[in-house]
């Protein structure tokens, strides 16, 4: 048998679509590949969605991503070394100060204040709960729902001062 007319065997993978082109002939005949798109599955469409959505907004979430990950690295400290929330208790204090040392340098009264205030007091709790959460593990007790109120409301106030494009 000719080797022109015996067919190869060619091993593919899975879902790969193969299409025979018959022999060019002659001088001129230049080769060409033919490249047929894989239909990808409603999972991949879904979580391609999701990740472009996320994206697109991704200064309008900065809350939510930086709450998450506040999570996931209070529950890796409590697994890892439960003593970090010791060092991380002091920090609390830290957002207090700030606003002691701003109303001395740059004193401010009405809605400045209650901004300052109200930050503080964000601030501080999201110290407090990251301690608790890396002493005693972010699905302790009430830890958990603390962390939900937390997220609503600087996800909430961001909403509200960042700026509408």
């Amino acid at each position: 048998m000719s080797s022109r007319t015996r067919t190869r065997a060619v091993k593919t993978g899975a879902g790969v679509h193969t299409v025979r082109i018959p022999r060019q002939r002659g001088r001129r005949s230049d080769p060409f590949l033919i490249v047929v798109p894989e239909r990808p599955s409603l999972a991949r469409e879904a979580l391609g969605f999701l990740g472009r959505t996320l994206w697109r907004f991704r200064s309008a979430l900065a809350p939510s991503g930086l709450s998450v990950l506040a999570f996931v690295v209070a529950a890796l400290l409590h697994v890892i070394a439960w003593w970090s929330a010791l060092v991380i208790a002091p920090v609390a204090a830290v957002p207090l100060v700030w606003l002691l040392v701003m109303q001395r340098r740059r004193p401010a009264s009405g809605a400045a204040l209650g901004w300052r205030i109200g930050l503080a007091v964000l601030a501080t709790l999201s110290a407090v709960w990251l301690a608790l959460a890396a002493g005693f593990g972010p699905h302790t007790g009430p830890l958990v729902l603390l962390w939900l109120l937390i997220l609503i409301t600087a996800q909430t106030t961001w909403f509200i001062v960042r700026p509408s494009r």
